[in-house]
C-alpha cells in the first residue's frame, strides 16, 4: 500500500508527494546518495534489501517510484526485489524493463516522473502494460480498495498549491485503519503496517527541492534537503 501524486507540466519542475507504506519493523535510511554507481540518485534506502521505494536523479530531474500490486503479493524463490525497479528507472528512463528480470517479480506498478511526462508501467506477475499520463495532477495507488483514494482526495490536491497545501492536505488526520486515508495504520496479528515515510520533491534538472518526514502527519516533522547536480551532470 502506498500513495504517490504527481503534478506535471511541460517547462515546469515535476512535483511529487510519495507517502510510503510498509510493516513498521522494516528498517530503512532517510534520503540519501547511497549507491555509488549512481553518484546523482538520491532516496530513501531499504536496510533489508538495499534498493529504495522512491529514487530521484538530480542530474535529470527524473523520479521513479514503485507501488506494490495485489495480483502477485508475493514473488519466487529467487527473482529480484521490487526495491532495484526505481534505480533501473532513474538510470534508463523508459528503456528500464531491458534492464531488469521481470520473470518471478511479485507485481507493482512503476511511476516514472520525467520533465517530459509522466509514465507507469503495471506489471501482474506475468504481463507489462505501459500507460502514458495526461498534463495536470496524477494520483496512483497500489490498487483494490486504495483505488477509493482518488475519489476522496484528487479534486484536493488538484486545487492545492505545492508544498504548502499538499504537505497540509496529508496533515489533516492522523493515520486510521481505512485504506482510503491518506496515512493509514493497521494491526494483524501482532504486526503493524503504517505509513512510514512522505517525501515531497520538487525536480527539475540540475536541482532538486525534497522534503521528508517519518510522520508526514505532524507539522513540525518534515526535513528538507536542497541539491544540486555536480558539474557537467544536469541534463536539459
Amino acid at each position: 500500500m502506498c500513495t504517490v501524486v504527481v503534478r506535471w507540466a511541460a517547462g515546469r519542475p515535476v512535483r511529487v508527494l510519495a507517502l510510503r507504506d510498509e510493516l513498521t519493523t522494516r528498517e530503512f535510511d532517510d534520503p540519501g546518495r547511497w549507491w555509488p554507481g549512481l553518484p546523482e540518485v538520491v532516496g530513501g534506502r531499504d536496510r533489508a534489501a538495499g534498493g529504495t521505494w522512491c529514487a530521484t536523479d538530480v542530474g535529470t530531474g527524473v523520479t521513479a517510484l514503485v507501488l506494490n500490486r495485489p495480483q502477485r503479493p508475493a514473488a519466487a524463490p529467487g527473482a529480484a526485489s521490487r526495491g532495484v525497479l526505481p534505480l533501473r528507472g532513474v538510470a534508463h528512463g523508459a528503456d528500464w524493463p531491458a534492464h531488469v528480470r521481470l520473470e518471478g517479480m511479485a507485481s507493482f506498478l512503476l511511476v516514472l516522473a520525467a520533465p517530459d511526462g509522466l509514465t507507469t508501467w503495471d506489471f501482474d506477475g506475468a504481463a507489462l502494460t505501459r500507460t502514458a499520463h495526461a498534463e495536470g495532477t496524477t494520483m496512483i495507488t497500489s490498487g483494490g480498495p486504495e483505488d477509493r483514494k482518488a475519489d476522496r482526495h484528487l479534486a484536493a490536491f488538484t486545487a492545492a498549491a505545492v508544498p504548502e497545501g499538499w504537505r497540509a492536505l496529508v496533515q489533516g488526520a492522523p493515520p486510521q485503519d481505512d485504506p482510503g486515508a491518506l496515512v493509514v495504520r493497521h494491526e494483524r496479528d501482532g504486526l503493524v503496517f503504517a505509513t512510514v515515510c512522505g517525501q515531497l520533491i520538487e525536480a527539475r534538472p540540475g536541482a532538486l527541492r525534497l522534503e521528508f518526514s517519518r510522520r508526514p502527519w505532524t507539522p513540525g516533522s518534515w526535513q528538507a534537503l536542497d541539491l544540486a547536480a555536480a558539474p557537467g551532470r544536469a541534463s536539459s
